[in-house]
């Protein structure tokens, strides 16, 4: 399958952002000329996972792993250009089916392994997939098992039974597919925050230019040990870590589920030189000095972060304290890539929430349009929608009418809400999406920036806001609060003084608050406001009752 226009095609390949390079001829260059240097690591709690021993595999190891699997693969029948629904935990085996698909020219679809038959079902039907791959077991949860249930007319072949990691040397390869880096190399799906999931296929050529931006932003190295804690279905994982480490041979250690403290003594014993992290964490470890003090973090350069506007004194708190500094990503799978580091943006209060806007001639170009009008805006200080064009950007959703996904000349409508900033308007500000404005008495909010307020707050874990339906003003907001164990949550009162001493508007103040065990997420880790409103107003509606 190729999605991009012959025309696309030419103009990318000749300013030099699109090549030849395959995920699987990047693999074959690292196996001739770093061997037994290490690729993939398990880790260490693999076998409270899945009941097998953590795995390590060398640049060798995987090369050999991945065309036993793509000969297995192909003696069930599959073959160029066939889409396969793929769920898996982080373990060494989900990457080494993207380097086995590469090798056949088939498409790998890679769902969270949260998703059960619904999704199963819905994404099976959207691919048209004939195979899936799956695992006999995650801890207490019939992977595979659920899957034949969900899917009776489709192959499911599972790790654990019908397949099988071969690292030994075999004379046996594949029959590959065409060497094609514009042929769609995977389908991922959005992330399904305020509606149904969409296919999202790109090819080599796109995720390559997208590693390069996050090699340029966390300045990655051939001899790189990276920490991957999230799963490798979407941007952070695959644009983060698996296409960076295929283009410089950097090792990936993988990590799932998140557990701080198993994620801290991964980063000192495997001398760990760059992560990517949720804000949720990094803020929990910068209030927590002793906890980041107890372990020996020498070997590591900087860590990022990103999927939501991150808190500045956290961003101080690594710098100063900690002597690390923190690299803010802002992507999507849809092919958003732009980054604040210390030398794009010294300062925390700008690193945590501001973009350079990519210079002129860069491999992606960007403007901001007036949402409603398609204007574009201009203005310091104003605000629009974020387009995007340009090497890393899809060319649609599967099976999806487009027309209202790009502008007329190509610029990916990304749904994002940002301010132009800075000297020129050379920044961008991340304020919300375009459709998750407070609208408060025609008063519009972005719940963002006081997330990250509250979020300071020192007997809060965690906080996210969202609105509750009021009759006069139509909307109004509220705190929705995770409290430290055995906290109490601070009255109203007190925490709308807190936001007015950090000098916000009055109307942008919390007028209920509610307390939440944990906020629901989605499998990728974003909060889901609708669902927070949803149960904000359910429980209103109780109390009216």
């Amino acid at each position: 399958m190729i999605t991009s226009s012959e025309q696309r095609i030419q103009d990318l390949t000749r300013a030099g952002s699109w090549g030849t390079e395959t995920l699987h001829g990047l693999l074959a260059k690292h196996a001739r000329e770093r061997p037994a240097e290490l690729a993939l690591k398990d880790q260490p709690n693999r076998a409270e996972l899945t009941g097998d021993a953590p795995l390590s595999l060398s640049w060798e190891e995987l090369d050999r792993a991945s065309e036993a699997l793509a000969v297995a693969l192909q003696e069930l029948g599959v073959q160029a250009g066939d889409p396969l629904l793929v769920q898996l935990p982080n373990v060494v085996e989900l990457p080494a089916i993207y380097y086995a698909a590469s090798k056949l020219g088939a498409i790998v679809s890679p769902i969270p392994v949260q998703y059960s038959s619904h999704e199963l079902q819905m994404m099976a039907t959207a691919l048209g997939a004939g195979t899936v791959i799956s695992m006999e077991c995650l801890r207490d949860t019939r992977l595979a098992e659920q899957a034949r249930a969900a899917l009776p007319g489709l192959r499911v072949v599972a790790f654990g039974s019908e397949l099988q990691l071969d690292i030994r040397p075999g004379s046996r390869r594949c029959r590959r597919g065409p060497e094609d880096a514009n042929a769609v190399l995977s389908v991922c799906w959005t992330s399904g925050t305020t509606g149904t999931p969409k296919g999202v296929p790109r090819s080599h050529n796109m995720w390559l230019a997208t590693g390069r931006y996050s090699m340029a932003a966390g300045s990655y190295t051939p001899g790189d040990v990276l920490l991957n804690p999230f799963p490798l279905v979407n941007m952070a994982a695959l644009g983060g870590f698996l296409f960076p480490s295929a283009l410089l041979g950097c090792a990936i250690v993988l990590h799932h589920p998140l557990d701080p403290a198993l994620f801290l003594r991964q980063m000192q014993d495997e001398h760990i030189t760059f992560t990517i992290a949720p804000p949720a964490l990094l803020n929990q470890l910068a209030k927590s000095p002793d906890m980041w003090r107890q372990f020996d973090f020498s070997a590591l350069r900087s860590v990022g972060s990103g999927s939501a506007p991150l808190a500045p004194w956290m961003i101080d708190t690594f710098s100063r304290e900690y002597g690390v500094e923190v690299v803010n990503f802002y992507g999507s799978n849809e092919g958003i890539s732009l980054f604040a580091t210390p030398e794009t943006a010294p300062e925390p209060e700008v690193r945590a929430a501001m973009f350079r806007r990519p210079a002129a001639g860069a491999s992606i170009a960007t403007r901001v349009a007036d949402p409603d009008t398609g204007a574009e805006v201009t203005g310091v200080g104003e605000r629009g929608e974020l387009l995007i064009s340009g090497a890393t950007v899809f060319d649609g959703y599967l099976d999806y009418d487009n027309s209202e996904v790009f502008s007329e000349d190509g610029f990916f409508r990304t749904g994002d809400l940002v301010e132009l900033c800075g000297e020129g308007g050379n920044y961008y500000r991340i304020v919300g999406r375009c459709k998750d404005i407070i609208n408060r008495g025609g008063m519009k909010i972005s719940p963002a920036e006081i997330d990250v307020a509250l979020e300071q707050h020192p007997d809060v874990v965690e906080a996210a806001v969202c609105a509750y339906a009021d009759e006069r003003l139509g909307e109004k907001i509220c705190a929705c609060l995770v409290l430290p164990a055995g906290g109490t949550a601070p009255t109203l009162e007190a925490l709308q003084a807190y936001l007015l001493e950090l000098g916000f508007a009055r109307f942008k103040l919390p007028e209920r608050i509610a307390v939440f065990e944990q906020l629901p997420r989605n499998p990728l880790g974003k909060v889901q406001r609708f669902a927070l409103q949803e149960t904000v107003n359910a429980r209103h509606e109780e109390q009216d009752q």
